[in-house]
């Protein structure tokens, strides 16, 4: 077991905080310090572990802290903001519709309703339920000589029959 300096135990402890695996943990260890750690070993610096239930009160202030820093940091970098992924999709698929490129166009169209929290699937696939609160789907209404005469199509709407 390699003997852990504070300041590599401070840069084990950080590196967790901000979301990094062991493995990640412990390849930064090696290429910053040259020493070889087990993922285990870094792993017992992770206060949210089992494994690190006797970790010293000092380390787990500074993993909460460090954590708490990080969440708040994450907050003023764009990419994290729903709102600004949203904002770029939209522009994308404008983009991508402009130029004729409509495939391209439906799949930004798709990945924005994941983001949005998988708004693309049917309503009774997200809830689990058979029963529709929508009409299954709106279609033109061709029976009538009017319709074709003036030019103009009504829409009727199809309910489910139960």
């Amino acid at each position: 077991m390699a003997a852990l300096t504070p300041e590599i135990k401070t840069f084990i402890v950080q590196a967790l905080a901000c979301f990094d695996t062991p493995s990640q943990v412990a390849e930064a260890v090696r290429a910053n310090f040259g020493l070889t750690v087990s993922r285990q070993l870094v792993e017992t610096n992770d206060p949210t572990k089992r494994c690190s239930k006797g970790l010293a009160k000092r380390w787990v202030t500074l993993f909460k802290d460090t954590r708490n820093s990080f969440r708040e940091a994450m907050v003023e970098v764009p990419i994290a903001s729903r709102a600004y992924r949203l904002r770029a999709l939209g522009r994308l698929a404008e983009s991508a519709e402009a130029s004729g490129n409509l495939v391209q166009a439906g799949r930004i169209l798709e990945q924005a309703a994941r983001e949005c929290g998988d708004m693309y699937a049917p309503s009774a696939a997200r809830s689990g339920s058979p029963a529709r609160t929508k009409p299954d789907r709106v279609r033109p209404d061709y029976d009538a000589e009017s319709d074709y005469t003036l030019g103009t199509k009504r829409l009727s709407v199809e309910t489910p029959h139960e």
